[in-house]
């Protein structure tokens, strides 16, 4: 199991109390909540609910005002994101970011090396994300769906306990999503654990062992998808809309 290659007692990913405001408005507002080892949880809500500003506090990219994010323990505030990412944490981003000039396996490579792994393992890496296809390929002539399977093999390469998928499945084919999320779902049998945003609510309640829904910067439920698709107050902020 990758996670118990970490020292825990509690949940491998706690998230206390965490605020942030941009120009005084609080895009996070004591946002609370953990991820267990090997969990796949999505992230939900309408739009400026503060996902993707949650996102990047998880990631390094914005320190919260107040608050702590912990990885087995330990906190992550202060951190730079490519300090994070060698803590095994591994992110993908709404918009898929590749070298276009190198090949599939080139990027792959780059990204094991700079966290110390062997390049070698470029070959495995991609096998695991379900893009092995793509190996040979320039990025930078990549279908958009394409690009965001090799992003996922880009994140999987720092031999990841946590995963921050943000809108893994955008762009794709419902083929495409399905293979994905599939490759995901079996990230998450090793033990990996998933955080994850998705505007495709059969993606959400079709992968997601636990939902968290966020509206104007608070979490306002946060339980099984059964639950959460029950929870009136998530139906009438959230669900049957196309926000995401």
């Amino acid at each position: 199991m990758v996670a118990g290659t970490l020292a825990m007692s509690g949940p491998l990913l706690a998230v206390r109390g965490v605020t942030r405001a941009f120009g005084g408005v609080e895009a996070l507002a004591g946002v609370s909540f953990d991820v267990a080892a090997g969990e796949r949880v999505a992230l939900i809500g309408p739009n400026g609910a503060g996902k993707t500003t949650c996102f990047n506090v998880l990631g390094g990219q914005l320190a919260p005002d107040r608050g702590d994010v912990q990885l087995a323990g330990q906190s992550l505030l202060g951190l730079a994101a490519d300090a994070i990412a060698r803590r095994r944490v591994g992110r993908t981003f709404q918009v898929a970011a590749t070298f276009a000039s190198m090949t599939v396996r080139e990027n792959v490579e780059v990204a094991l090396r700079g966290v110390g792994r062997d390049a070698g393992l470029a070959r495995a890496t991609l096998e695991r994300a379900a893009a092995a296809d793509l190996a040979d390929r320039h990025a930078g002539t990549l279908a958009y769906g394409d690009a965001k399977r090799v992003e996922f093999a880009l994140a999987l390469a720092v031999d990841p306990v946590l995963l921050l998928m943000d809108e893994p499945t955008a762009g794709m084919l419902p083929r495409d999503r399905r293979a994905l999320m599939d490759a995901v779902r079996m990230a998450t049998a090793a033990g990996i654990a998933v955080l994850f945003t998705e505007h495709d609510m059969d993606v959400v309640f079709g992968y997601a062992d636990r939902i968290i829904v966020l509206d104007r910067g608070r979490v306002l439920a946060d339980a099984a998808p059964d639950a959460v698709r029950a929870d009136p107050r998530v139906q009438a902020v959230y669900l049957g809309e196309d926000a995401a």
